[in-house]
């Protein structure tokens, strides 16, 4: 894939930036009185990787004026190397604006994880095409990859024009379009033809389409695999089929993928992954992985995988670092991976777990 070379920034992100909570020692919420918290977004878990990594990334949000959440959003986000731009909005109040809270319990062995947004007031849904400079942001700084999210696309109709808006500026200048649909029923309450419109344009337009079964389906109107088989092995190919239903639907993308999960239990899960580029299949069959805290994997899988494309490597490493950014992720507290270097995502692709010193 050939990406814009005099670019400033290797992926850009936007995100509605939040704060999970989780309690310790995998315990369920109501039965906890000690709680891990972080900053946390879907778009800068994928962000993550290419930034720990060494990549330039930047991160388009919002912020509530003098809040000590967004203090601490901005401290995090500087702390994983991201350059940050965003918006100060006034609280207007103790009813007015805040940053939405992501309430977690990752599940332990047969019990498995709940997870509870709480998102009223987020000020990520004001997030408005006009508040950002995108001729100086695709123009002159430039950018390679930019990233969309369909958790930020849904969040309100002011978030959703901002996701075509940053679309638009990105094929005017040559950036490349990633774009993972992350249907969320919640959000498409109600919604369901404005949300698909928005959504088929941003497709329509996107170099990479991530998703699973449900976000094609749900999101897009693509009929899913066909149900039966034994295991996540024995749908591989219906798989293939709904990718290639996607890929006659959407013939400007080039690069399409997703991601496979048998839960076993909450700490073990076969984790596999399929990605269709340059005219060839490129499958990771579903290998067990051991699980502490499974929030996240998606995002970091989507992650290693922009990464592999931003190194220029070849579309069959894309989806292994992806497959292993993925794995990495799920050993981690933060819903983020944190990579020391691209040798300990290849070190989980090849399956060695032995001490390093």
């Amino acid at each position: 894939m050939e990406l814009r070379k005099d670019s400033r920034y290797a992926l850009l992100v936007p995100s509605s930036m939040g704060v999970r909570i989780t309690p310790a020692e995998g315990q369920p919420v109501h039965a906890s009185r000690n709680f891990f918290l972080q900053a946390t977004s879907a778009e800068t878990n994928v962000a993550s990787i290419p930034a720990f990594l060494g990549m330039r990334v930047k991160v388009l949000t919002t912020f509530v004026k003098g809040s000590p959440v967004a203090r601490l959003i901005k401290d995090d986000l500087a702390g994983r190397h991201m350059d940050v731009e965003g918006k100060e909005v006034e609280q207007g109040g103790p009813w007015g604006f805040r940053h939405q809270f992501n309430i977690a319990d990752s599940g332990k062995g047969s019990r498995g994880p709940r997870v509870h947004n709480d998102r009223a007031g987020e000020v990520g849904r004001t997030l408005n095409v006009r508040d950002f400079d995108l001729e100086r942001i695709f123009g002159k700084e430039g950018v390679q990859i930019l990233h969309l999210s369909g958790l930020i696309a849904a969040l309100s109709p002011e978030t959703g024009e901002f996701c075509l808006g940053l679309a638009k500026a990105a094929k005017k200048h040559g950036t490349r379009i990633s774009f993972d649909l992350n249907y969320r029923a919640s959000f498409w309450k109600n919604r369901q033809k404005e949300l698909r419109d928005i959504f088929h344009q941003i497709a329509g337009s996107a170099d990479i389409l991530v998703g699973n079964e449900e976000d094609f389906q749900l999101a897009l109107g693509i009929e899913g695999p066909e149900a039966g088989g034994k295991g996540l092995a024995g749908k591989i190919d219906s798989f293939k089929e709904m990718i290639g239903r996607v890929r006659k639907a959407y013939p400007a993308a080039s690069v399409f993928a997703t991601t496979l999960r048998e839960v076993v239990n909450a700490n073990l899960h076969k984790w596999g992954a399929i990605l269709y580029a340059g005219d060839s299949w490129h499958v990771v069959g579903p290998r067990e992985i051991a699980v502490l805290d499974r929030i996240g994997g998606g995002d970091a899988f989507v992650g290693g995988l922009l990464h592999a494309v931003l190194r220029g490597w070849e579309p069959e490493k894309w989806v292994q670092f992806g497959w292993a950014g993925g794995a990495l992720a799920t050993t981690l507290l933060t819903d983020y991976a944190q990579p020391a270097d691209e040798e300990e995502i290849w070190s989980i692709w090849e399956g060695n777990a032995r001490v390093k010193r």
